[in-house]
């Protein structure tokens, strides 16, 4: 098994549908009120690309990218067009729109992280794949230089050259894609039935690295 560092085609993930999965157990006592219970401390999205096939050319390009990952075998990119950067839909990308961490004086190595705020909670999730070229970093507000710092955009991790101080606030902007695998071998699609206007299945299942 392999992760190959390759965008599904972004004109057919456009289309598709799909978003975050949560497991929770939920009893129901005798009284009738509930115990829940998260089972994933993070969430995990599911996605059908099929709605995104409009033509045989994209079934056709679809095909040969599922044969070259191995049906279900290997790892890729995937472009959630509902959420794939820092900040806000439609707004540049910011140096300061993510809280990623605090300098200790000796850390020089730091995961991104994108906030999902919403009242008094939040949630942070850990970003994996970056979009190489996209990522902008500030250091108590203040941007820093290209080459202060490197990506590791095959696991989401930025490396200063030197270590932030300690309790300097360290931030982050950037494009980010969601690492899937395909939630199936068997890519079952009847042209027939794509002429009368049925889409394929194509589920797609993001995997944590």
């Amino acid at each position: 098994m392999a992760f190959h560092e390759i965008r599904f085609p972004t004109g057919i993930s456009l289309g598709a549908s799909g978003g975050p999965e949560r497991r929770t157990e939920i009893v129901t006592l005798a009284s009738g009120y509930e115990e829940r219970n998260s089972m994933w401390a993070d969430s995990r999205r599911r996605y059908n690309a099929g709605y995104g096939v409009r033509s045989l050319a994209d079934i056709h390009q679809v095909i040969a990218f599922f044969e070259a990952r191995g049906g279900r075998l290997h790892g890729f990119r995937f472009k959630d067009f509902s959420d794939f950067q820092s900040g806000a839909p439609g707004a540049a990308i910011n140096p300061n729109d993510q809280i990623i961490g605090t300098g200790t004086g000796s850390a020089s190595t730091f995961q991104l992280y994108k906030n999902y705020i919403s009242g008094s909670q939040s949630y942070a999730r850990a970003i994996r794949k970056p979009v190489a070229g996209s990522v902008r970093v500030a250091l108590n507000g203040v941007e820093q230089g290209a080459g202060l710092f490197s990506v590791n955009s095959a696991a989401g991790m930025i490396i200063f050259n030197t270590p932030p101080g300690s309790g300097v606030s360290i931030s982050a902007g950037y494009a980010f894609d969601v690492p899937v695998r395909f939630d199936t071998d068997f890519l079952e699609i009847n042209q027939a039935a794509f002429n009368a206007g049925q889409i394929p299945n194509i589920p797609l299942i993001e995997i944590r690295i």
